[in-house]
């Protein structure tokens, strides 16, 4: 067997995670969308975070009469729910396991979560940064 399957120990041994895509769909019917976050969440670390980032302009291009306050908002309040604590809502009791699962559920919003994938890391918070530098911006 090689090694290169092998997850190994050290100060900080790599654990799987897994993260999704926040994408921003202003006309549902044309099936349009853009990248505007990431959610990224690690069992082992009972870390859930997202980050996400807005470009404004390329919103306006799919559709010039888009909500650009309402999409605003809404990835304020994934990264709400992600924070935990009051800014969670009525998941603010729920462990990061569920609030994860629950913003990743299939919705028909303007807001969607894409699929899922899994990797592997050593610090959530860095690969939740270095997703929304490769995916979104």
């Amino acid at each position: 067997m090689s090694d290169r399957h092998i997850i190994k120990g050290g100060p900080r041994a790599l654990q799987v995670y897994e993260y999704a895509v926040l994408r921003v769909v202003p006309r549902v019917e044309r099936g349009e969308c853009i990248n505007a976050g990431v959610l990224v969440y690690c069992r082992a670390e009972s870390y859930v975070g997202a980050r996400t980032h807005l470009d404004e302009a390329r919103l306006r291009a799919l559709d010039p009469q888009a909500d650009v306050a309402g999409v605003h908002a809404a990835l304020r309040a994934v990264e709400g729910v992600c924070a935990g604590g009051t800014a969670a809502g009525q998941a603010s009791g729920d462990d990061p396991g569920r609030r994860f699962r629950w913003l990743v559920a299939p919705r028909s919003t303007i807001v969607q979560p894409g699929p899922v994938h899994t990797g592997l890391t050593a610090d959530p918070a860095a690969e939740t940064e270095r997703l929304l530098d490769l995916l979104v911006r």
